[in-house]
């Protein structure tokens, strides 16, 4: 297979990608929690390892894609009550609506999307399992703390030291907690959902159910995936601590490959509630389209920060428009010149997939995106038409939609469909313009024109 390589956050350089299992990739994606309309920010990684997962699939990996719903949380709680409904249908709620718009910025959908209060009963086990071997504690309130003097390299991923933590750490959290730094795994509740434990009654901390659902979909990996991902702002303290706690229960790192992908900002200001200026996706996609949005991401490499924009978004809404008619074009044209559309293969893709393999280069792979359409535009405009040429463009093209998820659809034509775009042509030869117009309205209807 084509070598791949990717910056891996925890060794902080670029690796080629070796897959555990030969063949095989698997990906792991920390989803969002399931309290409220999902914002920009969450499908930053949404599309980002949605490309790199149809890369690897293009490239002929075998791909298990995870990612999960967090439906425990103190949010979930808090908005439910708001709204005077369970925290069941807020949840169900929200994961509907996100994973309608997953869809709609061309993401496909993952294999498996856990939740925590599927996987409870593990989740359980696996804090009783810390507590047996002495890498956690639990108190007399209840509360249980992952003791993270049991591991022996904490703070790797994101460059921190227990020293540097500790010196800035608030010293009356500590109170119940051997160490300010511990995290807790298993917290006593007085509202909202909650399970019986040998502890307390009460519900799981956030760190531990990544883990724990990673460690029950890849058992036979003994709990370790080929690559994690997730924002920046996952580094610490969230994925430090799930590190911490496969250190401790299996002895690996979780994942061989720590990706992170950078922030969304707008107007180049952090997007934050302080500021008042955070976008709901389903606003977002409604007013510009799923795709321009997407395309908006693309244009920056996936670990650089990316604005958001009047100017950003609606440039990325004009290239939309230019890359589906061109696509559409070609396949209308190479149908009704009779090509088989199936038959077409790609050549000539060796820049576009060296760009992406290196790391996923999305700005490189446009530029080299956008070339092939201006190839095709032209070509089209050639008389006699050069059908191997622009099959070739059209194959290309298709491939490189497919890797960068724009999903552009075109019209598969029938006999008749071919007979009524040829009769326009020769009418608007003719002059009979009242009657090409007639044709005209006929083809645009069936999407043809």
């Amino acid at each position: 297979m084509r070598k791949v390589t990717i910056f891996n956050s925890y060794s902080n350089q670029l690796e080629e990608f070796k897959p555990i299992q030969e063949g095989k990739a698997s990906i792991y994606v920390c989803g969002p929690t399931v309290y409220s309309s999902p914002h920009i920010g969450n499908f930053r990684p949404v599309v980002t390892f949605d490309v790199l997962r149809r890369l690897l699939i293009a490239l002929g990996y075998q791909v298990t894609f995870v990612s999960n719903y967090t439906d425990v949380d103190d949010k979930i709680i808090k908005r439910a009550k708001e709204l005077g409904i369970s925290e069941k249908e807020l949840t169900e709620q929200v994961i509907e609506e996100f994973a309608s718009l997953v869809k709609e910025v061309g993401s496909m959908l993952p294999d498996i999307t856990p939740k925590p209060t599927v996987y409870m009963p593990q989740i359980i086990q696996y804090i009783d399992d810390l507590v047996k071997n002495g890498s956690a504690y639990a108190r007399e309130s209840g509360n249980v703390y992952f003791r993270i003097s049991s591991v022996s390299d904490y703070g790797h991923l994101s460059g921190n030291t227990p020293e540097s933590l500790n010196a800035g750490a608030r010293i009356e959290t500590a109170d119940e907690k051997e160490s300010p730094l511990d995290f807790a795994l298993w917290k006593k509740t007085e509202e909202g959902i909650k399970w019986e434990t040998p502890w307390c009654l009460g519900r799981p901390g956030w760190h531990t159910e990544c883990c724990v659902m990673i460690d029950s979909i890849f058992r036979e990996q003994n709990g370790l995936i080929d690559i994690h991902g997730g924002g920046f702002d996952l580094k610490f303290p969230h994925h430090e601590n799930e590190i911490a706690q496969a250190r401790a229960h299996n002895h690996n790192q979780l994942a061989r490959y720590w990706m992170h992908n950078g922030f969304i900002n707008i107007n180049n200001e952090k997007m934050s509630k302080s500021l008042g200026n955070v976008l709901l996706a389903k606003d977002v996609c409604k007013l510009y389209g799923g795709l321009a949005f997407r395309l908006m991401l693309l244009n920056a490499h996936y670990r650089a920060p990316v604005s958001f924009s009047d100017e950003t978004i609606l440039e990325a809404q004009k290239n939309v428009q230019k890359l589906k008619t061109a696509y559409k074009q070609l396949a209308v044209t190479l149908q009704v010149n009779g090509v088989d559309l199936a038959s077409l293969k790609g050549e000539g893709e060796d820049a576009f997939f060296d760009a992406m393999c290196e790391d996923l280069n999305t700005p490189n792979a446009l530029s080299i995106m956008y070339e092939e359409t201006k190839v095709a535009n032209q070509a089209l405009r050639v008389r006699p038409l050069d059908l191997e040429k622009l099959g070739a463009s059209f194959a290309r093209l298709r491939d490189y939609f497919f890797v960068l998820g724009l999903t552009f659809d075109y019209p598969l034509l029938s006999k008749e469909d071919i007979d009524l775009y040829n009769r326009y042509n020769e009418l608007k030869k003719e002059k009979r313009f009242e009657e090409s117009d007639a044709l005209r309205a006929t083809l645009i209807e069936k999407g043809i024109l």
